[in-house]
């Protein structure tokens, strides 16, 4: 049966996974840790500012799944915190074993605890991975959804070391470049200062560590604002976050936590004597990453160079998602491009021609816009997601943002993709 491989279990793997299923391959998906998702277990953020439309893009598109799990299960809908409006917050102590389920009742083969460590080439096709326990897996395509984190010793180089965050990498091993191993060099993004990657944009703390009237609060409103000590405000840190949609002043003059399961502290690291210095505070516990007191993941560090059908240049028959197709910020936007990768991996085994999805689309602008950018130096020091930013702004100023379904849902329909995602090829 033709076969769909692909490496790296995020939200980007799981999206791939549900639309290559979907076009009629046999699908195996490798996961180097114990569980799906990797940054979706601490994230949580969905449908604010733009990410609104490229939800419902994507559901008109027929990759409905995973929204729908995310609405389901979603803590809060419709809140606003600073710059941000209609945002939903899903519980990240649920969404894994969903998706999981999910995964099994489509016959996805989820393999987990293995790491893929090398490939077996012909010429510039990849005919089977290696995993580190040196058993092979034989493909007719593959799509490396393996991330821009880590390992340690990028966290150690380029940030503050490792910051034991979800990914666990001292436990399941570091992550791999696939494309790399392929041949194909990768690309690296940069901080404002020239300086490579950037750190995680928040930090998760026990909720139950929280005073009861900050607990309260967050768990009926979703939202908590409390303002920082004058002398501990610090600017500079906003210009090293992966999430530059949050890098406003209100994220540096208050601390702002979302609820999402846990109290999401959307900071990269704040060090934990002062925070236990600030009112409601006095017992605080990180929970994401365990040294959110000094720093956090660092991002970035690994891209594989594209086409905006998401196949790797320079392999015939590699695929990329997710943070490894480009300078992409958030689940929304992991979705959009691994969706597309695995409905383009089947295309491609039925030598039929490639999806590219226009850019009257806000998805297939994104996708578009981000890799024209990244070919000069100022555009890898840029990210580029529906939720703020630079991107943001963008999809105003072309009327790409909207709330409305009806006219979302024409586009789609007049750019005849309406459920294109549920065709199958095979």
């Amino acid at each position: 049966m033709d076969t769909v491989v692909i490496i790296g279990g995020g939200w980007a793997g799981c999206a791939a996974s549900i639309s290559a299923r979907k076009a009629g391959a046999k699908v195996v998906l490798i996961e180097r840790t114990d569980m799906l998702l990797g940054l979706g277990n601490v994230g949580g953020i969905m449908r604010n500012n733009g990410r609104f439309t490229a939800t419902e893009e994507n559901i008109y598109l027929g990759a409905n799944e995973l929204f729908e799990i995310t609405d389901k299960l979603s803590r809060h809908k419709n809140i606003e915190f600073p710059g941000h409006k209609h945002g939903s917050l899903y519980d990240v102590t649920k969404v894994e074993p969903e998706v999981k389920k999910l995964l099994d009742s489509l016959d996805i083969e989820v393999i987990t605890r293995k790491r893929v460590v090398d490939v077996i080439m012909d010429k510039n096709t990849i005919k089977s991975i290696i995993l580190d326990d040196e058993s092979i897996i034989d493909g007719d395509a593959f799509i490396d959804t393996t991330g821009s984190t880590g390992p340690m010793g990028n966290c150690l180089k380029y940030g503050n070391g490792c910051s034991m965050c979800i990914l666990r990498c001292p436990t399941f091993g570091p992550r791999i470049s696939i494309s790399q191993k392929a041949g194909v060099k990768d690309l690296i993004g940069k901080k404002s200062d020239g300086s490579y990657g950037a750190f995680s944009g928040s930090c998760k703390l026990n909720k139950d560590s929280l005073s009861k009237n900050i607990k309260k609060e967050l768990n009926e409103k979703g939202v908590v604002i409390v303002p920082v000590p004058i002398e501990k405000i610090d600017m500079s840190k906003l210009s090293k976050k992966v999430c530059q949609q949050y890098a406003l002043k209100e994220y540096a003059e208050n601390l702002i936590l979302l609820d999402t399961g846990h109290a999401k502290l959307m900071t990269s690291f704040y060090p934990l004597e002062d925070l236990r210095k600030i009112k409601g505070f006095e017992n605080a516990r990180y929970e994401d990453p365990y040294s959110g007191g000094v720093g956090n993941s660092v991002r970035y560090l690994s891209m594989a160079p594209r086409d905006n059908t998401m196949k790797v240049i320079g392999v015939d028959n590699l695929f990329c998602g997710g943070e490894k197709s480009g300078l992409f910020v958030g689940h929304t936007e992991a979705i959009s491009t691994g969706s597309l990768a695995g409905h383009n991996s089947v295309r491609f085994i039925k030598e039929n021609k490639l999806l590219e999805i226009p850019r009257n689309i806000a998805i297939g602008d994104i996708i578009a816009y981000a890799n024209e950018m990244i070919k000069d130096k100022e555009g890898l020091m840029k990210r580029y997601t529906f939720a703020g930013d630079n991107y943001f702004e963008r999809m105003k100023r072309l009327s790409l943002y909207t709330t409305d379904k009806e006219i979302i849902r024409k586009r789609i329909e007049d750019s005849g993709l309406l459920n294109i995602y549920d065709r199958s090829f095979i």
